[in-house]
């Protein structure tokens, strides 16, 4: 028997996106300083943004095309994180390990999301009070 979601904060994909976010944010702070306004900045908002998106999907349920819409940004986000992890290892700023583990966490997301987008019904209408 499943337990009642009551916020998006009790959603495991929004804690898993959370998680990634703080990997990444203490990550990027060993990236050098001439990063700080490009790569740094760019990797955190876009796993900074997975979340936020499936916050605001959690709060547009009561309509499924909206739900499934910020749910795709939140996919979008995650894919953008991945090309940001992937340009990370290619500089040398984040070890194969890292990279390897932290696209783990990305895929896992990215299933979890196109889950949810396939059964929207499951979040909204009667469900979204």
């Amino acid at each position: 028997m499943s337990e009642r979601i009551e916020s998006f904060r009790d959603l495991n994909v929004y804690k898993m996106a959370l998680e990634l976010q703080q990997e990444i944010f203490e990550l990027s702070k060993r990236f050098p300083r001439e990063e700080q306004y490009s790569l740094t900045d760019q990797i955190r908002r876009s796993s900074r943004s997975i979340g936020g998106n499936i916050a605001e999907s959690w709060h547009k349920r009561r309509y499924p095309a909206h739900f499934v819409s910020k749910l795709s940004d939140a996919d979008a986000e995650q894919a953008e994180t991945q090309h940001w992890l992937d340009t990370s290892l290619k500089c040398n700023y984040i070890s194969a390990q890292e990279h390897k583990s932290l696209l783990r966490k990305c895929t896992t997301i990215c299933k979890m999301l196109r889950k949810m987008m396939s059964k929207p019904q499951s979040f909204c209408g009667r469900n979204a009070d």
